[in-house]
């Protein structure tokens, strides 16, 4: 293998001299394939014997990455300083490939734990019902039995088994289980199901947790419905709100994409994609005129909650440009998904003096760069939020040309 694609996947040649992503392998490995998609100028593969193994193999510390083929994890059995490598480059080819930005692989700063560090888990249940865990390697409609997994926080590991043995006690025609930590070391039980059949073991459930040690509140959502609190709680923040995964990771982020923007006292400063309001926070904090953006009710809320002062709008970004004061300065932290064109077109319009853009996409951050012909690039700095996996959070400075 010569070296990694975005996805993860192993890149090599063919005798034939066709391309082939195989995952699961590492730059330096010699491998013998067994084939499952040939096409005219590619291929695809399964490692079927490691003939020789890179140097920057390492043996997964969890049993389900071998085991099961577990999809949550791509890169386990990578060294971390290759896997930081990795990412590093996933970032500045996409920037140079799709966002046509002539720029080196940018620095990346390293996790301060790369295990052991997820706050929130989504588990699936299997069609018939029998097992809840989490989906084999490209394999969407299976799923197996998860017993621990090691990139989650132990707060929230330990109260799985416990879980899986009250399995009488769950809600019918139950399709996702949500296991969540927030800042203050709660833990949140989120049940996802199908169809709003009545359910009353939350509170029994809330009980017998108890009696294990581990307490938690409990949440119940039906498909196309609101969360409602079952047992221990009355509002729906923090279990369906979004947070960022990796909370301690995520500061460091915010921190610096907030110190890009330099002095922002008496400056109106954009913040789209606002979340539950932390990022204005800071901004207010250092004497900024905030016009926030988020389309979440409950993060708004959240947000009002917090404090401080802002001018707060509730919507699609896209939507609500024109109610917007002109803004000085802008920091955007949009979804995997990216910015809607009509955004990056208005910001082309305003062109502001400091456009900060935090993207946890390679591939929408150069797609939106692309359409920001207008601004430069200043900087770009990685971070590593999700060890073990191929994603990577970027932060890119962008000032007009």
């Amino acid at each position: 293998m010569l070296r990694l694609a975005a996805g993860g996947d192993g890149v090599g040649k063919l005798p034939d001299g066709r391309t082939v992503f195989v995952p699961r392998t590492a730059p330096g490995d010699l491998v013998e394939l067994g084939l499952i998609g040939e096409h005219k100028r590619f291929a695809r593969g399964r490692v079927s014997r490691i003939l020789e193994p890179s140097p920057l193999r390492v043996e997964p510390r969890c049993p389900h990455y071998v085991g099961d083929e577990c999809g949550g994890c791509q890169l386990q059995h990578l060294q971390y300083e290759a896997q930081l490598a990795s990412r590093s480059a996933f970032v500045g080819d996409a920037l140079r490939r799709l966002g046509k930005r002539e720029v080196p692989d940018p620095p990346i700063v390293p996790a301060a734990a790369i295990y052991d560090y997820r706050a929130k888990l989504t588990l699936h249940v299997s069609t018939d019902g029998r097992r809840i865990g989490l989906h084999p390697y490209g394999q969407a409609d299976r799923v197996f039995d998860l017993k621990w997994c090691h990139i989650t926080v132990p707060q929230l590991m330990e109260v799985w088994p416990a879980i899986r043995r009250l399995r009488s006690l769950l809600p019918p025609a139950l399709k996702q289980v949500v296991l969540r930590l927030d800042r203050s070391g709660g833990r949140h039980v989120l049940f996802r199901v199908g169809k709003s059949e009545a359910w009353s073991g939350g509170v029994r459930l809330m009980r017998e947790l108890e009696r294990a040690g581990f307490p938690a509140t409990i949440w119940w959502q039906p498909e196309g419905g609101a969360a409602r609190a079952m047992a221990g709680a009355g509002e729906a923040f923090p279990a369906t709100v979004f947070e960022q995964v990796h909370p301690a990771m995520g500061d460091r982020v915010r921190a610096f994409a907030v110190e890009q923007l330099g002095d922002v006292s008496g400056q109106v400063v954009w913040d789209l994609y606002a979340g539950i309001g932390e990022t204005t926070e800071q901004l207010v904090g250092r004497g900024a005129v905030v016009e926030s953006v988020e389309v979440d009710r409950r993060a708004v809320a959240e947000a009002e909650a917090r404090g401080p002062a802002a001018r707060r709008h509730t919507g699609r970004v896209e939507d609500l440009l024109r109610e917007l004061r002109r803004p000085d300065l802008v920091l955007a932290n949009p979804p995997r998904t990216g910015m809607d064109q009509r955004v990056t077109a208005e910001l082309e319009r305003l062109a502001p003096k400091r456009l900060v853009y935090i993207s946890c996409d390679p591939a929408t951050l150069a797609r939106d760069l692309q359409r920001l012909s207008r601004f430069r690039l200043t900087l770009v700095q990685a971070f590593d939020l999700f060890p073990q996996t191929t994603h990577v959070e970027t932060v890119a400075v962008l000032e007009p040309a």
